[in-house]
């Protein structure tokens, strides 16, 4: 392995033409709904010849269960029977939406300064796709006698949890990569250019507030579900972050944030300005270190909320760790 090399023209070649594809890769439905099969067609086109329908060592298909929005599976067979797999799977060929206004330079075309590569989805994640797709074609060319398979799963509907039966949450139900866990899995998606030790896990979560609607000029005859909202997601951190602090071995492994838990999205049913509205609903997501069990977090974030009486701590205090976001003072019985 130490003998492939890096082929910077070919990464920058088609990483461009994935920059390229981005507007029609923007995840964001309804307003934004992604066309991952555009980024797809130029990896499927590069590695091709590669293939061993063309007499070449990779084994290369596209997996899709929502018309244009395919997942991209390749490997690399060592030829050793019962032998184990590294994979990296992951690389996503989504990318968040991006107004223009907002950036001093085309978020959707590659523009180089110097070494820094720019544009929407370089580090996140269509620059991991070009570099994935890179190892693959310099192993086709070099042609290493390895003691292992190698696997890539490039994935469609990374940026959203709205919609599923898209993405990977559907490969595994149809155990299409459970051959994979026989052997390492590295989970290739990180805001940088450079593998990242220390990303999180992400457990979306929604709450619903429903209130009373009336004119904001009588708001005593109103119930305000949007304060309501605000005063309950403030308590859910609160206690969250007495119940998932900051864990010792975070800086270890250099990690550059604690588990967190917060607000990210913010629906209501639409009305003027002047109109108290009758419900909201509340989005966000909690990311967890691996020191901590998602399951438990869920169970803990649904008890916060949950009519019956919590066998956790009713009075949370505030954390004082430099690495947690600081909550204010909250009266529980609020």
């Amino acid at each position: 392995m130490a003998e492939l090399t890096f082929d910077r023209a070919g990464y920058v070649d088609l990483l461009r033409k994935l920059i390229g594809e981005n507007r029609n890769l923007q995840n964001n439905p309804p307003t934004n709904v992604p066309q991952e099969d555009l980024a797809s067609d130029h990896i499927l086109r590069l590695l091709e010849p590669y293939t061993t329908e063309k007499g070449g060592p990779l084994v290369m298909r596209r997996e899709t269960f929502v018309k244009g929005r395919g997942n991209v599976l390749i490997e690399y067979p060592c030829g050793k029977k019962d032998a184990p797999y590294v994979s990296f799977v992951g690389c996503h060929m989504d990318v968040v939406p991006a107004n223009p206004d907002d950036w001093d330079f085309n978020p959707f075309e590659l523009s180089i300064n110097g070494d820094e590569l720019r544009g929407r989805g370089v580090t996140d994640c269509l620059g991991h796709v070009a570099l994935v797709t890179e190892l693959f074609r310099q192993l086709a060319i070099s042609k290493p006698q390895l003691k292992v398979n190698v696997a890539a799963v490039m994935i469609a509907n990374e940026e959203n949890s709205s919609e599923v039966g898209i993405g990977v949450d559907e490969l595994v139900r149809r155990g299409m990569i459970a051959h994979l866990k026989k052997g390492y899995v590295y989970w290739v998606d990180a805001a940088d250019k450079q593998p990242c030790l220390g990303t999180a896990g992400m457990v979306p979560w929604q709450l619903k507030a429903r209130g009373k609607l009336f004119h904001s000029g009588l708001p005593h005859q109103a119930i305000n579900p949007m304060e309501m909202a605000m005063e309950a997601v403030k308590y859910m951190q609160d206690r969250f972050y007495l119940d998932f602090p900051p864990h010792a071995d975070e800086e270890h492994y250099r990690f550059v944030t604690c588990s967190t838990m917060k607000p990210t999205q913010w629906h209501y049913p639409g009305g003027g300005v002047n109109q108290i509205p009758a419900e909201c609903t509340v989005c966000g997501d909690m990311r967890l270190t691996p020191f901590y069990s998602a399951e438990k977090a869920a169970t803990c974030l649904t008890s916060y909320v949950d009519p019956q009486p919590s066998t956790l701590n009713p009075n949370p205090q505030p954390s004082t760790s430099t690495l947690n976001p600081q909550p204010s003072t909250l009266n529980p019985q609020h």
